[in-house]
């Protein structure tokens, strides 16, 4: 199912108690057909004012290692593992990750990515283990169905805890390696 057609039939999702606070809800951006996934929490109010995930501090956060990196953001996708802010920016519950897991899957559906780095806590837990702990599985690769994954620090602890910033720019490097290996297996 194209990506588009994913998003229009989501667009007016209610199927959660998120959608009350919303003022649009954030589907994702960027590349349809990227081998390279990046999943966040959930919204903040910037992303919820403008409808577009990674706007505020965060993303630009994100934005400027993703340019260090040498990883246009164009070329990626990225979205969240719910799709509505939460109210006050508070991790999302595990039943609204649930709820929202469903047009998570069917945009992986879509898209097909090979690499997906979960930002943060709560799309680690949603994704790779429900009990993981993102101090101790950051940086570590992790293989589901032929499809790498790899949890990092969300942008937004990175803001609060700058120290992380080094352990982020490995995990990132590591990324980088990653995408330019599938991007050259593509063309061959």
């Amino acid at each position: 199912m194209e990506l588009e057609v994913v998003h229009r039939r989501h667009q007016d999702c209610t199927r959660c108690a998120l959608h009350k606070g919303r003022s649009r809800i954030v589907l994702g951006e960027g590349n349809p057909h990227s081998p390279l996934l990046f999943v966040g929490e959930g919204p903040g109010a910037d992303e919820d004012r403008q409808g577009r995930p990674f706007v505020g501090k965060a993303g630009q956060l994100l934005d400027r290692m993703l340019s260090a990196a040498e990883i246009p953001r164009e070329e990626i996708f990225i979205t969240n593992i719910v799709k509505c802010r939460p109210p006050g920016n508070r991790t999302p519950h595990e039943e609204e990750m649930e709820t929202c897991k469903r047009i998570l899957r069917e945009q992986f559906v879509s898209i097909q990515p090979r690499l997906i780095v979960t930002l943060g806590s709560a799309p680690t837990r949603a994704i790779i283990d429900p009990k993981a702990r993102i101090t101790r599985v950051r940086g570590q690769w992790f293989e589901r169905k032929g499809v790498r994954m790899l949890p990092t620090f969300h942008p937004a602890y990175l803001l609060r805890n700058p120290a992380g910033k080094r352990e982020a720019w490995e995990d990132f490097k590591r990324i980088r390696n990653a995408y330019l290996e599938v991007m050259s297996n593509m063309r061959n």
